[in-house]
């Protein structure tokens, strides 16, 4: 059984285990630490939303959503959404990235938000496959990385 639930600070560690796992699998380029998903999942000043995928104690996914603001990593226009989508890839395509993202398209919208930004990596195949399934398209040129939208 999965329970989704708001991520909590405890999380972190098996947060990161989530994100190397995903390294692993070639789906990620780096390794994350405890301190990396403090900073990017837990920001009170940009966080809309983290909802973990937690099955029989363990959290196998997770999916942020922040407000993107000035100066932010991915280009994105400040007041936009951006989210980030991590799962572990043995518990891929069993309907949890599907789960994950109506729990944060509801947060969306509540928070007034009219796009969201889906930054990919150009090589995920998986992600890109998702993040389409979801709705989300290209919007910007991009090399390393192809930004995709979902306009709400």
């Amino acid at each position: 059984m999965i329970e989704f639930r708001d991520a909590r600070r405890a999380d972190i560690d098996a947060m990161v285990d989530v994100q190397n796992a995903i390294h692993r699998a070639g789906l990620r380029s780096s390794q994350s630490d405890a301190a990396f998903v403090e900073e990017r999942y837990f920001d009170p000043e940009h966080s809309i939303a983290c909802t973990v995928a937690d099955r029989d104690g363990v959290v196998v996914g997770f999916q942020s959503l922040k407000r993107a603001w000035p100066g932010n990593p991915y280009g994105v226009d400040e007041g936009w959404g951006i989210i980030g989508t991590h799962i572990d890839p043995e518990v891929g395509r069993s309907g949890i990235g599907r789960s994950l993202f109506a729990r944060t398209l509801a947060a969306a919208e509540a928070a007034g938000l009219r796009h969201i930004d889906a930054t990919i990596g150009a090589d995920n195949a998986p992600a890109l496959a998702y993040y389409a399934a979801m709705g989300f398209a290209p919007y910007r040129d991009g090399v390393e990385a192809i930004p995709h939208r979902l306009d709400l």
